[in-house]
């Protein structure tokens, strides 16, 4: 028996689930950079400056997620599913808040949680990003919440909430994503300037040896 091939609408509609499958369009994926100069780096020998810990950096759901987010109003959001993370957010952004921080401060001594620490920490960052992305007009806007601990995350040292803009170059994700790049070099540096201005907290008194409480 011969099977017959109609050209009805089943045929039609197939045709063009088979043109769409071919034309699908491509992902871009991004990373977030430092953009500090090579000439802004501290005037302290390697390893001269403190050494700090940087985490929890929280971010909202919507943010954390694969896609690249944008706000088109106040209160609407922009999921592009053609422009993605090349890995997460969550780990992009305090590496290259480490990276910064590192130039700036002139130490390789940072750890970014959930790192084990290997060394003695003298500050602790922690970060709520409230929001980090593009507007409708063009800008990057970046708005943190942040605070400064001890080494021992027992006092609070530094707490303030902090807003950063940036107009991108174009209208291209690239752009966006490179503008964010810079809200994060600013951020950077302001955190970096209140480290530097507040006193590295005193290292802890040893604990009792068993010749202390007599044995």
């Amino acid at each position: 028996m011969r099977t017959r091939w109609t050209r009805g609408p089943a045929a039609w509609l197939l045709a063009n689930l088979a043109l769409c499958g071919c034309t699908t369009a491509p992902a871009y994926f991004y990373t977030l950079s430092s953009t500090l100069p090579p000439a802004e780096k501290s005037v302290l020998l390697p390893d001269q400056g403190p050494a700090v810990g940087i985490g929890p950096v929280r971010f909202p759901e919507f943010l954390a997620r694969p896609q690249i987010v944008s706000r088109a109003t106040a209160n609407r959001l922009l999921v592009n599913e053609f422009h993605r993370w090349g890995g997460s957010l969550e780990d992009d952004f305090p590496r290259v808040l480490g990276e910064n921080l590192g130039q700036l401060l002139g130490t390789s001594r940072i750890l970014v949680e959930p790192a084990e620490a290997r060394f003695p920490l003298d500050f602790r960052v922690t970060a709520d990003i409230l929001r980090f992305a593009g507007t409708p007009e063009g800008a990057a806007v970046f708005k943190v919440r942040w605070g400064v601990l001890d080494g021992y995350g027992e006092h609070t040292l530094q707490v303030r909430e902090s807003t950063y803009r940036r107009r991108a170059a174009n209208a291209q994700p690239e752009a966006m994503i490179a503008a964010l790049s810079e809200t994060l070099a600013a951020f950077s540096r302001d955190l970096a300037r209140q480290l530097r201005e507040l006193p590295r907290p005193a290292a802890k008194p040893p604990g009792p040896t068993l010749g202390d409480i007599g044995i």
